[in-house]
């Protein structure tokens, strides 16, 4: 279970507020206007941004000022943030250790989630060698071998074409099916919403509001949400 308890984030001139409870296995659509906060949500989840006041709470145990790598979830970003001179075998690898020494056991880990997620063979590439969709897989694949209880996916597959996009969508979903891992992703398109999602929460007028159910939101959008969809 992950909580929200009275949290209030703060950046600059901005403000959002969030107080809701959400179970841990889900996944959940984060939608809202641009500029919204629904990437400042993200980020004070991942540990990236401290709330101004409230608490963070994942299975009964406050994590509001634990550090990002002792949280219970692993980031998606939209660039994917692979360096370039590093090998995909490398670039994975970072999720488990930063300092790249790793044990048979992590090496074998990483093989697994290459595997996975379409690449096998592949890890010796360098970033430039690959295509976009590949690369998505890639830093899909750093996440995976984090073994982290929940996703959070800031837009990392907005830069596809839309068969691509739905594609890395399914492989989320069969992903989390297999490792129980639940999902709470950014999105700007009520479809990706729809295809991987069956919750939503709505981030306007300064405030992330409760989870409901995807489809309610998008068939009756309330007036903030009904003029950024163009309804």
């Amino acid at each position: 279970m992950l909580e929200l308890k009275d949290v209030e984030l703060r950046q600059g001139s901005f403000q959002m507020a969030a107080d809701m409870a959400l179970d841990g296995d889900t996944k959940v659509a984060v939608i809202g206007p641009s500029g919204a906060g629904k990437s400042t949500l993200l980020m004070a989840l991942a540990g990236f941004l401290h709330p101004a006041q409230g608490a963070i709470v994942w299975s009964g145990v406050d994590i509001t000022k634990a550090a990002p790598k002792d949280r219970p979830f692993s980031v998606l970003f939209q660039d994917n943030n692979l360096f370039p001179h590093m090998s995909i075998m490398q670039n994975v690898g970072l999720g488990i250790r930063p300092s790249l020494r790793l044990s048979a056991a992590e090496t074998t880990r990483i093989h697994g989630a290459l595997e996975a997620v379409g690449l096998t063979g592949m890890g010796a590439r360098k970033p430039a060698e690959l295509s976009g969709g590949q690369q998505s897989r890639a830093a899909l694949a750093r996440v995976l071998v984090q073994r982290k209880s929940m996703l959070l996916l800031d837009e990392p597959f907005a830069a596809l074409g839309p068969a691509l996009k739905v594609e890395m969508l399914d492989l989320v979903a069969k992903l989390c099916a297999e490792t129980g891992a639940g999902v709470l992703m950014v999105s700007h398109d009520p479809n990706d919403a729809e295809r991987l999602c069956n919750q939503a929460i709505l981030v306007a007028g300064g405030r992330a509001h409760a989870p409901v159910t995807t489809m309610q939101l998008l068939n009756n959008p309330p007036a903030a949400l009904r003029s950024y969809l163009g309804k």
